[in-house]
């Protein structure tokens, strides 16, 4: 087992040296050539490797994990250990196959050759990863990476300093800083990175910041997979199950905080099962928080904000909306110093509130009311496309023309986030709200390039029919063979 590498960042300014990211990005060049032949087998030992170092670690992450925003052990499991765990089992039994070269038939131009699509590393990589999640959205595509045979180079956040301390001591003992490094630090550490010409960048992060790493990438021509956020709106007609919708919903909101790129943002429930709905929603707060509000701040179960900062952000949120007129159904509780904020649900919250246009990313629900289907999907296609879409119906008709009128990066059915952890479905935003996919097959294909390869064959239909010089008798070769594959006459 390697030794683990000394971080090298400034003591004054807590970033990492532009010289050693340079140093550290030119030493991966050849080993990304090299890794090109790499085997599977070699491959698959890296990923096993991560894995092990990731398990060796498992209570110093839960003890960094609370200390950065007391985040609940079991849901460190749930949502950061288990997601990465599962991509690398996934991957490890599934490699041989994705890495596969696939056959294609010929087409009409090219009969008689023969065709097949390979997979090759795009080479060195730069994966920078959000707060939120930070150890499953910077090892996660981490794994996809290391699966197609890439080098990469990773950028947590500086908002979770003892997760990303203790990643980056994963990552050193596990692997050579020519394979796989971290760099710590803040906005000046991501420029220096970005100013290098990388193969490929996976970012994970907010729209504008996301234009910012496509704007850089565009400068070296570096093919880039933006995973962002958005809006995510909810759907709850009047023939939804209101307690497995209240259930379901809460759980995808409040989880973390409701700090998830695809938690719901706010919900449109029918008018006529609204109150109905908002009953078993509070029925489903004091069951897992507590019943008052003392109760739900003192829950062990609770996240809490990643900082004072977002803190002050949501509760500036919420307070513009109660200020225009909406109303605490639940909560409305802000204590920036702690960094909570109670679970609150929203009524009657105007339409110009900020808190309708900016995603909202804690646990603030606004509760919007609907009489005819057609003015929700009108609101949706009014917005940015969002990265999620959840509908709550038991009308499967309806639900599939909601699903043909709107764009979303991905839908769920009666279920919020949990698409997320489904590795054989693509995981991505669309416009706004992302571009690219990532998990399993798609995530190993996102880190590769598909390069097509024809090979000739003894016969040469090309020769036959296109090269000069063009004889009446090629030209009459071609005009049978249109005829033959009733093409139109092109003279």
């Amino acid at each position: 087992m390697n030794r683990p590498m000394m971080h090298v960042v400034d003591p004054q300014t807590g970033e990492s040296k532009p010289e050693d990211i340079r140093r550290v990005f030119e030493s991966q060049g050849p080993t990304a050539l090299a890794w090109r032949t790499s085997t599977l087998a070699e491959r698959i030992d890296r990923l096993k490797r991560l894995r092990d170092g990731m398990l060796a670690r498992q209570q110093d992450f839960y003890a960094a994990f609370e200390k950065d925003y007391r985040k609940p052990a079991i849901e460190v499991n749930g949502t950061e250990f288990m997601p990465v765990l599962e991509e690398i089992r996934h991957t490890i039994s599934s490699l041989k196959k994705w890495a596969q070269p696939k056959r294609v038939r010929p087409t009409i131009g090219t009969l008689f050759t023969s065709s097949w699509i390979e997979y090759q590393p795009r080479g060195r990589c730069l994966i920078i990863a959000p707060w939120n999640f930070p150890l499953n959205l910077c090892f996660g595509p981490l794994v996809s990476a290391l699966a197609a045979g890439n080098t990469a180079i990773l950028k947590p956040s500086e908002m979770t300093p003892a997760v990303s301390a203790v990643m980056a001591e994963v990552i050193a003992t596990v692997f050579q800083p020519h394979e796989v490094a971290l760099f710590e630090g803040s906005l000046p550490t991501s420029q220096a990175l970005l100013e290098l010409p990388f193969d490929h960048i996976f970012f994970t992060g907010s729209p504008a910041v996301g234009k910012v790493v496509m704007a850089a990438a565009a400068k070296h021509l570096t093919s880039v997979t933006l995973e962002l956020g958005g809006k995510s709106p909810v759907i709850v007609d009047e023939t939804a199950n209101l307690r497995q919708a209240a259930e379901v919903m809460l759980w995808g909101k409040l989880t973390n905080c409701g700090q998830i790129c695809v938690a719901p943002d706010h919900v449109y429930v029918h008018e006529s099962v609204k109150d109905r709905f908002v009953d078993e929603c509070r029925k489903v707060l004091a069951e897992r928080y507590g019943a008052t509000p003392e109760a739900q701040r003192a829950s062990p179960d609770l996240t809490r904000v990643i900082n004072q900062r977002h803190t002050q952000r949501i509760g500036g949120l919420l307070q513009d909306a109660l200020s225009k007129g909406a109303k605490a159904l639940t909560g409305g509780e802000v204590d920036v110093a702690s960094c909570y904020i109670a679970p609150t649900l929203l009524d009657q919250v105007p339409r110009d509130a900020a808190i309708m246009s900016e995603e909202i990313f804690g646990p603030v629900l606004p509760v919007l009311t609907f009489r005819q289907v057609d003015e929700v999907v009108h609101a949706i296609n009014a917005m940015p496309k969002p990265l999620a879409l959840y509908v709550f119906s038991q009308d499967m008709k309806r639900t599939r023309s909601i699903l043909a009128r709107t764009s979303s990066g991905g839908v769920a059915i009666n279920q919020v986030v949990l698409h997320y952890a489904q590795g054989n479905l693509p995981f991505g935003g669309v416009n706004n709200s992302g571009i690219g996919n990532a998990h399993g097959e798609f995530g190993f294909k996102t880190f590769s390039h598909e390069r097509g390869v024809l090979k000739g064959g003894m016969i040469n239909a090309a020769k036959m029919l296109f090269y000069p010089p063009y004889t009446p008798a090629k030209k009459q070769m071609v005009t049978q063979f249109l005829k033959m594959l009733k093409l139109p006459l092109p003279f």
